[in-house]
């Protein structure tokens, strides 16, 4: 069965967050953070046959990566040869999957999977394209191909190595944040790495939230804590202050305890991403995360493929005819901020690269 979209207005996002689709979302989430809690990146961790799987199957996404060589382009916007990397993997999923994957689930799983390295056509990728990895894992574990004592695993090195991947393709392809206002958000692309990162080190006795704003800190423990990776990875390709380029981290470090930051990532991530209507209306339901949201009837009102506005969208057509205002998704294309901070490194001591212009943050 291949998912199909069921939220396209502000009732049937309220239905789906008062649902079993929903509940059942959140409940896998914090089934995998507690499985974390105390836990480091580089701690032995024994990997199932299954886990192996899936770490093999990453590795296939990454070599497709390596093989397919952006395009020589005088532009910091995504890359076109992201384009022939996602046709290439929308091609191999089925393949690879049906190792491990019954026949008769592979189309579902595998569009979930697909869609987790972001968006075709606008070449971007955001925290919706993030759920959906988490849908895909929740997928694998109610066919019982993935069982909780393997949900250590499954955050620290299956979705860690998928954060490496995303890292791979953004630096590559320099995909751009989906959406115009990441800045204001966690991060420009992610939110579960700082979540399952907080996890971490939520019972750690010495080291506080504060702790980010040290360097060294974040160069010693980032191979052990994924929070302090991302912090020193956003440190990375943005300059200046944490407080003007990602103000929600700098906040963030404020808390008393990692356990008030895990606890608040956790309402965070149903407020701020399953609760907001431009990420879901983008996000399937099918036989295995099942939800129907009943405002409009016909496989045209749920077309995946529609994409008149040019930002995968459906147009918002129906959406703006029951009173709401266009989602944000349509807002102005925003550049990559990795792409930025390259062309930066690329020009010449004391120059700007001629393509390049000042965006803020960069």
């Amino acid at each position: 069965m291949i998912p199909v979209r069921q939220i396209l207005t502000p009732d049937d996002l309220a239905r789906f967050l008062e649902s079993p689709a929903c509940a059942e979302i959140m409940d896998f989430l914090n089934a995998l953070n507690d499985s974390i809690i105390g836990v480091k990146t580089t701690d032995a961790i024994e990997d199932s046959p299954m886990v192996r799987n899936l770490l093999q199957l990453l590795e296939h996404i990454k070599q497709t990566n390596d093989d397919i060589k952006p395009i020589e382009t005088n532009s910091r916007f995504g890359n076109p040869a992201f384009r022939d990397f996602y046709d290439k993997i929308e091609q191999s999923l089925p393949v690879w999957l049906a190792e491990f994957v019954p026949s008769e689930h592979i189309e579902e799983v595998a569009k979930y999977l697909q869609d987790s390295f972001g968006n075709r056509k606008r070449i971007d990728y955001g925290t919706g394209h993030e759920l959906n990895f988490l849908a895909f894992l929740l997928c694998l574990h109610k066919l019982e191909l993935v069982k909780t004592d393997e949900f250590k695993a499954l955050v620290i090195h299956v979705f860690f190595k998928y954060v490496a991947v995303m890292r791979g393709l953004q630096m590559s392809y320099w995909l751009e944040p989906a959406g115009s206002h990441g800045v204001w958000g966690l991060d420009d692309y992610q939110f579960l790495p700082f979540l399952f990162g907080a996890g971490q080190l939520r019972t750690h006795k010495h080291l506080r939230p504060k702790s980010i704003h040290n360097a060294e800190i974040l160069d010693e423990f980032s191979k052990d804590y994924m929070y302090f990776e991302c912090v020193r990875f956003v440190n990375s390709i943005k300059t200046g202050s944490l407080r003007w380029h990602s103000p929600m981290i700098d906040d963030i470090s404020a808390a008393k305890s990692w356990e008030k930051v895990d606890i608040g990532l956790i309402k965070m991530f149903k407020a701020e991403v399953i609760g907001k209507l431009p990420i879901m209306q983008h996000f399937m339901f099918g036989s295995l995360i099942s939800f129907a949201g009943g405002s409009m009837a016909g496989d045209a009102a749920h077309d995946a493929d529609a994409d008149d506005c040019g930002h995968g969208c459906g147009g918002h057509t129906q959406v703006y005819a029951f009173g709401q205002e266009f989602p944000d998704c349509c807002g102005i294309k925003v550049p990559s901020a990795i792409a930025a901070a390259q062309a930066e490194k690329d020009a010449a001591p004391g120059t700007r690269n001629a393509f390049t212009r000042p965006i803020p943050f960069d």
